[in-house]
């Protein structure tokens, strides 16, 4: 996937080295890291526990929680150094009120946010913070314009969830720590 890091673009592979590699090069372009934004995502289900595939569980467990766990530990160092690191996560309520129909989504996510709550206590020590923000799903203005009638009841935002995500990153947000936010009905 191409990152836009304003002066150059990388690929990075989240699943292999591509997280060391990642950090590595934003140590050397920037000279740090103060901030780092899970923004991974993915879905499958729809299917009761006993039809669903074990390949898309694998699938989901890499996505969701792979890239959270190699991610996070890549940029934690920088965090650290950072002495107000902040690590955030956007995962879902499935993550604690999972249906059958979306156990594997629901294991993950919950998988991806008990790992990010363990880099909030690793972070506390060093000035950092680490939260999650759950949606049910994500509005943008693509899907806005594709189906104008549609309500969209239960979708938040693309530019809500910015808001939410920017407001964590301000100095104002430094007590907000180990939290799970919902912007969701």
């Amino acid at each position: 996937m191409p990152l836009d890091l304003g002066v150059d673009s990388v690929e990075v592979d989240l699943l292999a080295a591509g997280a060391e590699e990642w950090a590595a090069h934003v140590q050397e372009h920037f000279g740090g890291c103060d901030a780092l934004l899970h923004l991974v995502g993915g879905w499958k289900g729809g299917q009761g526990i006993e039809e669903f595939p074990a390949t898309d569980a694998d699938w989901l467990y890499d996505l969701l929680v792979r890239t959270v766990m190699n991610t996070s530990r890549a940029f934690l160092p920088l965090l650290k150094r950072s002495g107000r690191g902040r690590f955030l996560l956007v995962s879902s309520p499935q993550a604690d009120r999972p249906t059958a129909t979306n156990a594997a989504y629901g294991a993950t996510k919950a998988a991806a946010e008990a790992w990010t709550l363990a880099v909030a206590d690793e972070l506390s020590e060093h000035g950092g913070t680490a939260n999650v923000v759950r949606v049910n799903a994500i509005l943008t203005r693509e899907m806005r314009e594709s189906n104008p009638d549609k309500a969209y009841e239960t979708f938040t935002p693309a530019e809500d969830l910015a808001s939410a995500l920017a407001w964590l990153l301000r100095p104002e947000a430094a007590k907000m720590h180990g939290q799970r936010l919902a912007l969701h009905g």
